[in-house]
Order: structure tokens, then sequence, then C-alpha cells
């Protein structure tokens, strides 16, 4: 087979819960160059449902079964949150390369874990950040970096869901890491300073409400985070909302203008005055969310050939020591500094 055609990567998915039902396989099965060889799930039947409506050859309930796959390239894992870091340290040891959902362990320590073992294991770990690669960001990206709206000076955002996920592992603290921070908030810390190439975090401080109880998780959370050169950041979350509709937002704040996401709005000082110079064009053909997911699992796989610089996972233990330390600010009620 000619370079230019290499075979087809063969992927495995752990999980088939929502995300990998709504993003992961419909995603996958159009893919070239791209072959899901089997799914893993502890729900048998359900993952052999999926299996033939994507057409998936093998179906596994146990993961040491599917790392057996002789031919097997890389996995996804989408499985509940506590078995992300012991399913990714099984399958580096394994010898195969790992797309896992955020977040990729309950802790910074668990995250350092992971990479040191992706570097004994010379394997590859991507974390599914996908608001990175919605297309909106990454033209909001290039306003940042080209230094058009000026110093970034603040980002403001927030998630407001109207119903709380029911009762399971999401509920409990020790599957799911937290509640709605967890869920929400940490896409959106994670976007916010990616967006900010990473400042150094200074104090924080944050509220949240949840039921008593060490195994609760919080139902609503607020933060601000200060970082260096006076950048700060504030976050809203709350998956008990009482509206009549789920909400979201993201607004960037800088000394000469100003940006938010949903649709993508930019508004520049020019001669004194705000102008509107959000980008135009024709309308995206998939929802943001499906555009995401196709252009982080292309990203993937140009990973895993080598056509593009990869690059570890290591701010994701900012992120995680970060997210310590708000759920210490809260549970404490004081500052912390970082």
């Amino acid at each position: 087979m000619s370079p230019t055609n290499p075979p087809p990567l063969k992927l495995g998915v752990l999980g088939v819960g929502a995300i990998a039902q709504l993003a992961h396989l419909p995603v996958l099965a159009k893919m070239r160059g791209v072959e899901v060889v089997a799914l893993c799930d502890s729900d048998g039947p359900k993952a052999r449902s999926l299996a033939d409506r994507f057409q998936v050859r093998d179906v596994y309930t146990d993961i040491d079964d599917l790392l057996e796959f002789d031919e097997l390239d890389a996995v996804v894992i989408a499985t509940p949150n506590h078995l992300h870091e012991p399913q990714t340290l099984r399958a580096l040891a394994a010898g195969v390369h790992v797309f896992c959902e955020r977040p990729l362990a309950l802790s910074a320590r668990g995250v350092e874990r992971i990479l040191a073992a992706a570097t004994r294991a010379e394997r590859k770990v991507v974390v599914a950040n996908n608001h990175r690669f919605r297309s909106d960001v990454q033209t909001l990206q290039r306003f940042l970096s080209g230094g058009e709206l000026g110093r970034l000076s603040g980002i403001r955002a927030g998630a407001y869901q109207v119903t709380r996920p029911s009762e399971g592992w999401r509920s409990r603290r020790p599957e799911a890491g937290g509640g709605v921070f967890f869920e929400h908030g940490i896409p959106l810390l994670d976007l916010a300073l990616w967006l900010a190439d990473f400042p150094d975090p200074v104090r924080v401080t944050a509220h949240m409400d949840r039921g008593r109880g060490a195994n609760t998780v919080e139902d609503s959370l607020l933060v601000h985070l200060e970082c260096a050169q006076g950048l700060s950041l504030s976050f809203d979350l709350s998956w008990s909302y009482i509206g009549e509709e789920d909400r979201w937002w993201f607004e960037v704040l800088s000394t000469r203008g100003s940006a938010r996401l949903a649709p993508l709005r930019v508004v520049k000082s020019l001669n004194g005055r705000p102008t509107d110079v959000s980008p135009t064009g024709a309308a995206a053909r998939e929802s943001v969310f499906i555009q995401s997911y196709r252009a982080e699992l292309a990203h993937l796989v140009a990973l895993v050939r080598d056509e593009t610089k990869y690059e570890p996972p290591t701010d994701q233990v900012v992120v995680h020591k970060i997210a310590e330390a708000i759920y210490k600010s809260a549970d404490e009620g004081k500052e912390i500094k970082l």
C-alpha cells in the first residue's frame, strides 16, 4: 500500500453512553482512514445494539479483553469520570494510544500519573477538550493571539442547566469528582485558560451549594480566579436552574475590544467608537458540537500517524490544581492562594 494511502487506524470505544452515541460513533463512522473495530461496555446488549447500528464487528464487556485485540491502535475512553485514569493507564500499558473524555483524571496527581505512564509507554494521550476545536473558538483565538483586541483583561463564562442529572454516578462525588463544576465548569476553565495562553494563577475564591455529606456533589458554584498581569476569570454554574431553557455563555474582555461566543461576535474600538468586526461566512452545515468533535478526532488520527506535532497534555495538571483550589475555597469559605 502506498504511503499516501495508509491502512485504516483501528479504534476501540470504551463506554457507549450519551457522548459516544451523540458524538464519537456518528463522527467516527463517517471518517475516512478510521475503523472502529470494537465497542466495550459493561452493558453487553446495549453495546451489541450500537455495534449493529454503526457496523462495528466486535463487542466486549471487559477492557482487558478489548486490549488483547492485536491490531488495536488507539482507544476512545467515554466511561464515567472515575474510570478515566485506571482505564487510560491500562490502555497505555497495553501499548495503545488514548483519546479520553474530560476529565483525564479526578485529580492533578492522577493526571501526572497518566503523563508519566504515557512517557514510559511512548504512547500519546489526547484529552477531549472539544471547545478548543470549535470553528468559532479558533477564530476568536486568532483575534486574541494577534493582539487585535489589545490586552486580555477578563473572561466571564457560565452554564445553567434546567434539569439536574438523574441520580446515578454523576450525583456521587467519589465517582464524578464533583458536580456541576466537573460537568460544565472544567470545560469552561480549560477554554478560558487556553485562550489566555495559560497565565499563572494567583488566587481563587469560590462559593458552592451542595447537600449534606462528603459524597454529595454541588448543584451550583460561583468562582473568581485572579491570574498574573491582572487577568480575572469568573464562572457561574448551576444545574438546578429554574428557567425556561439551558443557558451557556462565554465573553472576553480586552483593552481595545470584546468578544462573545454562540454566536461569535467581536467588537473592536476603532477611532474611539465600538465597531462590530465579527467575521461573516456561510452558515455551518453541522452543529458546533459535532463540528468540534469531528475536528478533534481528525487531530487524534493525525497525531497517531505522526502527521502533526504531539504535545503531552501537561496543561491539564494546571487545570486540575486550580479545580482543587476552587473546591478547597468553597469547602473552607476562604480565598486560596495558588
